[in-house]
């Protein structure tokens, strides 16, 4: 198996481990993960600029974060659709083609949001093109997305559902910032990366 294949298993795991602690049956719930899909979609276009009455900018960092939230979404109506894992593996690998030839992103952006509405599946290869018109590359979706997955089980592990859980840990810094140290400290090669970020998140949590 590829590196780029083991670590698309990863995510494909731990989105259905996050899936299943939130409903054991959730695969038998038909749950509309599309229509987070196109919400996410208008969240994203307003981060990304569409008003002519007003001066904005790209803020593709927020974009960025926005399409790791989509990706969480669209692997779940790959689960859900009851292939095997190596089938939705193979698809994944086979249809993740990381380009585009429109010039503007909006337009690439509507197009996806508008292919989801039409069959509410998730259309990997206009999702790979959303990708390359904000720069984002796989390494960066795979840093990102068992980031903020490690992050919610730890959350969980560690009192967010009674309140006991503390956000902000060494030095005032809120977790989500010791995240973003912590990803870059770590080879995301690692087959174990996961749970090597587990554990240096619970390093700065006890410290």
């Amino acid at each position: 198996m590829s590196a780029q294949a083991q670590q698309i298993r990863i995510m494909l795991e731990l989105q259905d481990g996050m899936n299943t602690r939130v409903n054991a049956d959730w695969h038998q719930q038909g749950y509309e993960w599309y229509r987070a899909i196109w919400v996410e979609c208008a969240e994203l276009m307003d981060h990304y600029g569409w008003k002519w009455w007003k001066k904005q900018s790209p803020d593709t960092d927020q974009v960025a974060l926005e399409l790791i939230d989509i990706w969480h979404f669209g692997l779940s109506i790959l689960l859900q659709s009851g292939a095997s894992l190596d089938e939705i593996i193979a698809r994944i690998e086979r249809e993740l083609v990381i380009r585009t030839d429109e010039q503007d992103f909006r337009l690439d952006l509507e197009q996806f949001a508008a292919a989801t509405l039409a069959d509410k599946q998730f259309h990997i290869g206009l999702f790979a093109r959303l990708m390359a018109g904000v720069s984002l590359s796989f390494d960066q979706l795979y840093r990102g997305y068992v980031g903020k997955n490690v992050l919610n089980f730890f959350r969980q592990d560690h009192g967010y559902k009674d309140g006991t859980y503390r956000k902000h840990w060494q030095d005032g810094r809120e977790d989500n910032e010791h995240l973003v140290d912590a990803v870059k400290l770590l080879d995301a090669s690692r087959a174990d990366f996961k749970d090597a970020l587990y554990l240096e998140l619970k390093q700065r949590y006890i410290n």
